[in-house]
C-alpha cells in the first residue's frame, strides 16, 4: 500500500512539474510576441502578460479595420508588416511624438486603455504597460467621469462617425512638480486636454473606440510667439491686465480691455463653447477653450484660442486670516488668423478714404 501510495505521488508531482513546464512555454511564447522592448518584457508578471496579450489582439482587430484610417495606425501596421523599415518608422513616430507634446490613447467604448504610446511616462509617471489593460476610471478624477462617459456613449453611435471630441481631464500623475516619481497611493492629478475622434470597428465585440491625443497644461511654452498675448482676468472672465502685444494683434490698447468682459468680444455662436472652458476651469483649475471667434478693434472676427489656469491670488493679511483667498485666472491667447483682421481693418480704412467701392 505504501509503495502505492508513493507511486501515485510521484506520478503526480511529475504531471504537476510538465503543467507548469507547459504554462512556462506558454507564457514565453505569448510573451516573445508582445510588441515591446526585451528590457520591458523581462519585468512582466503573468497577470500582465494575459493583461497585454489581450490589448495587443484587440489593437490588431482595429489595425485591419480599413475603416480606422489614421495615420498614427497605418503606420503602426506598416511597422509590423515590414521589419525592414522598423526602424526608420520607430525614429518617424518619436518625432511625431515629440511634436506633439503629448502621447496618445485609444480607449474602448467601455472606458479600457486598448493603447497608449510608450511616451506616457514622461507626463504622468506611469508607464505604458503600467497602464494598457486597465479602465479610464480606475485612474481619473471622480468629478470627471460623468463627462469621460458621456465622451464614451457620445462614440458609440453610428457604424463610422467622423465626429470629434474635445475635453479636459484630470489624471493621476506619479511625477512631482520637481519631477521625481513617487508611488501611485501619493499620485497627484495631471490636467489633460484630449482631442481625437471616434470609429466603430466592424468586430462585433468591438463596437466602437476613441482615439484621443492627450497633452498636458498648463500652456507650453511653444505658443508663446508673435501671435500671442498673456492676460488675466477675473473670475467671471473680465480682463484684469493684459500684455501690450494685443495692439499689434488686435488693435485694442490694454488699458481699453480692462474691465469688459471676454464674452463681449466673442462671436455669438461661440458662447457655449467659452462657457463650457469657464466652468472647466472653476472645476479644474485649467482649460482649453478650444477655437472662437475674437472681435478685432476695427472690425470683423479672427480664430483664436486661450489656454488658461485659475490660480490663488495675493495671500491674505493675517488679520483677516479666516477670508478666503482671493482668485484669478491666467490666461494665453493664441490668436490663428491675425492677418484676417489687418486685411479686414486695412479694407474698411481704404472705403473710408474712398479708395475702395462699396458696391
Amino acid at each position: 500500500m505504501k509503495v502505492d501510495k508513493e507511486r501515485r505521488r510521484a506520478i503526480s508531482r511529475e504531471a504537476a512539474r510538465k503543467r507548469r513546464r507547459a504554462e512556462a512555454d506558454v507564457f514565453a511564447d505569448l510573451l516573445r510576441l508582445l510588441p515591446l522592448r526585451a528590457s520591458v518584457r523581462a519585468q512582466l508578471d503573468k497577470p500582465s502578460v494575459i493583461r497585454l496579450a489581450l490589448c495587443y489582439v484587440r489593437l490588431k482587430t482595429l489595425l485591419r479595420d480599413a475603416m480606422f484610417a489614421s495615420p498614427f495606425f497605418t503606420g503602426a501596421a506598416e511597422l509590423r508588416q515590414n521589419s525592414e523599415s522598423e526602424t526608420e518608422a520607430v525614429d518617424e513616430t518619436d518625432v511625431y511624438l515629440r511634436v506633439l507634446e503629448g502621447f496618445v490613447m485609444v480607449l474602448s467604448s467601455e472606458g479600457d486603455m486598448m493603447f497608449l504610446s510608450d511616451n506616457v511616462g514622461r507626463y504622468l509617471g506611469l508607464t505604458q504597460t503600467e497602464l494598457m489593460g486597465h479602465n479610464i476610471f480606475e485612474f481619473t478624477h471622480p468629478c470627471d467621469h460623468e463627462e469621460i462617459r458621456s465622451v464614451l456613449h457620445f462614440s458609440a453611435g453610428e457604424p463610422w462617425s467622423d465626429a470629434k471630441c474635445d475635453f479636459v481631464m484630470r489624471i493621476k500623475s506619479t511625477l512631482t512638480p520637481r519631477g521625481r516619481s513617487t508611488n501611485l497611493k501619493s499620485a497627484t492629478w495631471k490636467v489633460l486636454h484630449c482631442q481625437g475622434r471616434a470609429a466603430t470597428c466592424a468586430d462585433p465585440f468591438l463596437t466602437s473606440c476613441l482615439l484621443l491625443t492627450c497633452r498636458p497644461l498648463p500652456v507650453s511654452h511653444t505658443l508663446l510667439c508673435s501671435r500671442t498675448f498673456s492676460s488675466e482676468h477675473s473670475m467671471d472672465m473680465r480682463f484684469t491686465h493684459c500684455d501690450h502685444r494685443v495692439t499689434s494683434i488686435l488693435g485694442y490698447p490694454p488699458h481699453e480691455l480692462v474691465g469688459r468682459s471676454i464674452y463681449e468680444l466673442c462671436h455669438t455662436l461661440d458662447v457655449v463653447c467659452l462657457r463650457k472652458y469657464h466652468i472647466d476651469l472653476y472645476s479644474k483649475s485649467q482649460s482649453v477653450s478650444g477655437r472662437y471667434r475674437m472681435l478685432a478693434r476695427g472690425g470683423g472676427y479672427v480664430w483664436a484660442e486661450s489656454h488658461s489656469a485659475a490660480v490663488p491670488g495675493p495671500r491674505a493679511p493675517k488679520s483677516r486670516a479666516g477670508h478666503p483667498q482671493p482668485r484669478l485666472i491666467l490666461s494665453v491667447t493664441y490668436v490663428l488668423s491675425v492677418e484676417e483682421a489687418f486685411l479686414q481693418l486695412s479694407l474698411e480704412q481704404k472705403m473710408q478714404h474712398g479708395y475702395v467701392s462699396r458696391g
